[in-house]
């Protein structure tokens, strides 16, 4: 379906653009949305006519994101979420959860204005784009951590998951010691070993010696 833009849209087009989109995008999200209006030539002579008053809403609506992105840009936001040893989430957070996180603390927004490729399914810092119009985009960072204790040793840089790497690098450290313990004990029983079959060899000389002298005497 070929359609007029009626603002800017992500990776479509500008205000004015007459594009191609799917007919289940247009009838879903554009025109319901006001976004976009059929290419026809009554809506082509519409837009034109009313395209100063879309111009200046437009300017006004963007002027009005610029503040309210001012504020939010660079802002941190906790996701608290079970994870396991490895950082792996049990679940997942989702652009509809970022989005609802931040609505809390005062900037209402639609899970469609969170810029969100995948669901987010690891703990760490994450950056995310935010779009509050559409030529006014923001970067927030979501912090996704077990515990609001966790949450903050990530925001001083620690890894909350290097614990676990730490105590099995340590592990054959440990063996080690067991293992040149067990060495030191079998070159122990060699040396012993060692002197016992001197002394037998000693001995027996020792023996045949006497027999030597015994039988010269005989």
């Amino acid at each position: 379906m070929d359609v007029i833009l009626l603002e800017r849209i992500r990776k479509l087009g500008q205000m004015g653009d007459v594009v191609t989109v799917k007919d289940g995008y247009a009838r879903n999200f554009l025109l319901p949305q006001n976004k976009a209006l059929r290419a026809n030539e009554i809506n082509k002579k519409r837009f034109e006519t009313e395209r100063a008053d879309l111009e200046a809403r437009n300017l006004e609506l963007k002027g009005e994101a610029e503040q309210v992105g001012s504020k939010v840009d660079g802002q941190s936001f906790v996701a608290i979420r079970q994870a396991g040893d490895t950082g792996q989430l049990y679940g997942s957070v989702s652009s509809r959860d970022i989005a609802e996180l931040i609505s809390e603390n005062g900037v209402h927004l639609d899970r469609n204005q969170v810029l969100l490729d995948r669901p987010i399914k690891v703990l760490g810092l994450h950056p995310v784009v935010v779009s509050l119009h559409p030529e006014v985009e923001v970067t927030v960072e979501v912090n996704v951590a077990r515990t609001e204790e966790e949450a903050e040793r990530q925001a001083r840089g620690e890894d909350v998951t290097i614990d676990k790497f730490a105590e099995e690098d340590e592990a054959p450290a440990v063996e080690e010691v067991f293992e040149e313990g067990a060495s030191e004990l079998e070159e122990g029983v060699d040396l012993d070993g060692e002197a016992a079959s001197e002394d037998s060899a000693e001995a027996a000389t020792e023996e045949a010696d006497d027999e030597d002298g015994e039988n010269k005497d005989a």
